[in-house]
């Protein structure tokens, strides 16, 4: 059986800055009939536990630790025996969820991730987060974003942590180099293509979107 993308949507809160706010996550799974990776535990490790069901989870991927992405990874890797896997710029935020444990493994910039016969290449795309990530998947025309690109344009950059000229360079310099017709599965909302973005790149500049 062929890779394959597969999608969730848990809800819960996003808490930052004093703040806290309710939000629906998307959840992405990938990968075949035997074995899958996890991209963003969002709230429900039962949920997304069902979801992997039978199967060997190889990885749990953060593509950054906003708490809305990463509260349900420990009880997920626990339940599963997966490996949390983090880059470390953002341990700071991690912590802040989750000071009692660790990630499991750090990601490092043009890492490799296989499953099913594929392979996900992480490109670190700092600026809604300093280790923010973004997975590459050629083989399925995919790129996972997290929260650094959406349908529409890229992601806040109004709270700590956060730095918009910098996200403006990893969108123009590490996504809108990849294939047009790649689509941008999101970490919120709805998926888009790299090519319905490229063209609003100046507008996003020009409004400090």
């Amino acid at each position: 059986m062929a890779a394959r993308i597969e999608h969730l949507v848990t809800s819960g809160t996003f808490s930052l800055d004093g703040g806290t706010w309710d939000v629906d996550n998307n959840v992405w799974i990938v990968g075949d009939d035997t074995e899958v990776i996890v991209i963003d535990a969002a709230h429900d490790a039962e949920a997304i536990a069902a979801a992997v069901g039978g199967r060997t989870l190889r990885a749990v991927v953060c593509t950054h630790a906003h708490n809305d992405h990463i509260d349900a990874a420990p009880a997920l890797a626990e339940r599963t025996g997966a490996p949390v896997l983090l880059h470390p710029d953002d341990l700071p935020l991690w912590k802040q969820t989750h000071p009692e444990r660790a990630p499991d493994a750090e990601l490092t910039d043009g890492q490799g991730i296989s499953v099913a016969g594929i392979e996900l290449t992480v490109l670190h795309t700092p600026g809604h987060a300093p280790g923010a990530v973004c997975l590459y998947a050629p083989a399925l025309t995919a790129l996972f974003s997290g929260d650094t690109l959406f349908c529409g344009g890229p992601g806040a950059t109004g709270r700590s942590y956060s730095h918009f000229p910098t996200i403006i360079d990893s969108i123009r310099d590490r996504l809108l180099t990849l294939p047009g017709d790649t689509v941008v599965h999101t970490g919120h909302g709805e998926t888009t293509t790299l090519g319905a973005e490229a063209p609003h790149l100046q507008e996003w500049i020009d409004r400090g979107f």
